[in-house]
Protein backbone atom coordinates (compact mmCIF):
# COMPACT_ATOMS: atom_id res chain seq x y z
CA UNK A 1 0.00 0.00 0.00
CA UNK A 2 1.25 3.23 -0.84
CA UNK A 3 0.73 6.64 0.79
CA UNK A 4 1.95 9.74 0.06
CA UNK A 5 2.86 12.40 2.68
CA UNK A 6 3.50 16.28 2.48
CA UNK A 7 5.51 19.40 3.74
CA UNK A 8 5.07 22.84 2.88
CA UNK A 9 7.62 25.38 2.72
CA UNK A 10 8.05 28.91 2.20
CA UNK A 11 10.68 30.81 0.95
CA UNK A 12 11.31 34.62 -0.47
CA UNK A 13 13.84 35.18 -3.63
CA UNK A 14 13.75 37.36 -6.72
CA UNK A 15 14.76 36.80 -9.83
CA UNK A 16 14.65 38.43 -13.14
CA UNK A 17 13.78 35.96 -16.47
CA UNK A 18 15.70 36.48 -19.51
CA UNK A 19 18.18 35.38 -22.18
CA UNK A 20 21.54 36.81 -21.95
CA UNK A 21 22.18 36.39 -25.91
CA UNK A 22 18.61 38.26 -26.44
CA UNK A 23 18.07 42.75 -26.50
CA UNK A 24 15.85 43.92 -23.64
CA UNK A 25 13.25 44.74 -26.13
CA UNK A 26 13.22 40.59 -26.92
CA UNK A 27 13.48 39.62 -23.54
CA UNK A 28 10.18 42.39 -22.39
CA UNK A 29 8.69 41.00 -25.50
CA UNK A 30 8.83 37.51 -24.20
CA UNK A 31 9.08 37.94 -21.03
CA UNK A 32 7.09 41.30 -19.86
CA UNK A 33 7.58 42.95 -16.74
CA UNK A 34 9.27 39.88 -15.46
CA UNK A 35 12.27 40.92 -17.61
CA UNK A 36 12.92 43.84 -15.40
CA UNK A 37 16.83 44.03 -14.97
CA UNK A 38 16.54 45.22 -11.26
CA UNK A 39 14.27 41.99 -10.93
CA UNK A 40 11.23 41.38 -8.83
CA UNK A 41 10.35 39.17 -6.17
CA UNK A 42 8.19 36.27 -4.97
CA UNK A 43 6.65 34.58 -1.57
CA UNK A 44 7.04 30.97 -3.02
CA UNK A 45 5.29 27.91 -1.24
CA UNK A 46 6.42 24.62 -1.93
CA UNK A 47 4.61 21.80 -1.21
CA UNK A 48 7.19 18.45 -1.47
CA UNK A 49 5.39 15.04 -1.37
CA UNK A 50 6.87 11.89 -0.99
CA UNK A 51 5.30 8.66 -2.28
CA UNK A 52 5.69 5.21 -0.65
CA UNK A 53 5.20 1.85 1.19
CA UNK A 54 3.90 2.54 5.16
CA UNK A 55 7.11 1.00 6.92
CA UNK A 56 5.98 -2.02 9.28
CA UNK A 57 8.23 -1.02 12.21
CA UNK A 58 7.36 2.87 11.91
CA UNK A 59 4.60 3.34 10.37
CA UNK A 60 5.99 6.35 8.68
CA UNK A 61 6.57 6.43 4.96
CA UNK A 62 9.24 9.02 5.88
CA UNK A 63 9.69 10.65 9.35
CA UNK A 64 8.49 14.35 8.98
CA UNK A 65 10.92 15.73 11.04
CA UNK A 66 13.76 14.54 8.86
CA UNK A 67 11.35 15.91 5.70
CA UNK A 68 10.78 18.96 7.41
CA UNK A 69 14.80 19.24 8.02
CA UNK A 70 16.10 18.11 4.45
CA UNK A 71 13.98 20.73 3.11
CA UNK A 72 14.96 23.46 5.72
CA UNK A 73 19.10 22.98 4.76
CA UNK A 74 18.80 21.97 0.98
CA UNK A 75 16.14 24.65 0.08
CA UNK A 76 15.37 27.29 2.36
CA UNK A 77 18.67 28.06 3.13
CA UNK A 78 20.14 28.33 -0.44
CA UNK A 79 17.02 30.15 -1.50
CA UNK A 80 15.26 32.56 0.76
CA UNK A 81 15.69 36.32 0.24
CA UNK A 82 18.44 35.37 -2.64
CA UNK A 83 18.66 36.47 -5.83
CA UNK A 84 17.99 33.53 -7.41
CA UNK A 85 20.01 34.68 -10.84
CA UNK A 86 23.30 35.91 -8.91
CA UNK A 87 23.23 33.91 -5.90
CA UNK A 88 22.22 30.48 -6.55
CA UNK A 89 24.41 28.37 -8.11
CA UNK A 90 22.19 26.50 -10.21
CA UNK A 91 20.65 29.26 -11.94
CA UNK A 92 24.24 30.87 -13.18
CA UNK A 93 23.12 29.91 -16.79
CA UNK A 94 19.64 28.56 -16.13
CA UNK A 95 16.54 31.01 -16.73
CA UNK A 96 14.76 30.86 -13.32
CA UNK A 97 11.18 30.55 -14.51
CA UNK A 98 9.19 28.87 -11.69
CA UNK A 99 9.18 25.27 -14.19
CA UNK A 100 12.75 25.20 -14.05
CA UNK A 101 13.25 25.97 -10.36
CA UNK A 102 10.95 23.29 -9.52
CA UNK A 103 13.14 20.88 -11.49
CA UNK A 104 16.14 22.31 -9.80
CA UNK A 105 14.28 21.25 -6.29
CA UNK A 106 13.71 18.13 -7.27
CA UNK A 107 16.70 17.26 -8.12
CA UNK A 108 18.52 18.55 -4.90
CA UNK A 109 15.83 16.35 -2.77
CA UNK A 110 15.35 13.29 -5.07
CA UNK A 111 19.76 12.93 -4.89
CA UNK A 112 18.95 13.10 -0.85
CA UNK A 113 16.14 10.60 -0.75
CA UNK A 114 16.38 6.60 -0.48
CA UNK A 115 15.54 5.79 -4.17
CA UNK A 116 12.07 3.66 -2.92
CA UNK A 117 10.66 6.68 -2.73
CA UNK A 118 8.62 8.58 -5.21
CA UNK A 119 8.73 12.48 -5.16
CA UNK A 120 7.14 15.24 -6.32
CA UNK A 121 7.06 18.89 -6.07
CA UNK A 122 4.92 21.35 -6.53
CA UNK A 123 5.69 25.14 -6.35
CA UNK A 124 3.72 28.33 -5.98
CA UNK A 125 4.90 31.17 -7.58
CA UNK A 126 1.72 32.96 -7.29
CA UNK A 127 -1.48 31.48 -5.41
CA UNK A 128 -2.73 31.09 -8.98
CA UNK A 129 0.15 29.95 -10.73
CA UNK A 130 2.38 27.25 -10.05
CA UNK A 131 4.15 24.19 -11.38
CA UNK A 132 4.19 20.61 -10.23
CA UNK A 133 7.60 18.50 -10.81
CA UNK A 134 7.56 14.77 -10.67
CA UNK A 135 11.23 13.87 -12.58
CA UNK A 136 9.25 12.59 -15.59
Amino acid sequence: MKVTVSRKAHFNAAHRLHRKEWDDARNEEVFGKCSNPHYHGHNYELVVAVTGEICEETGFVIDLKDLKELIYNKIEIPFDHKNLNLEVPQFKDLNPTAENISVVIWRILRHELPSHLNLEVTLYETPRNFVTYRGE
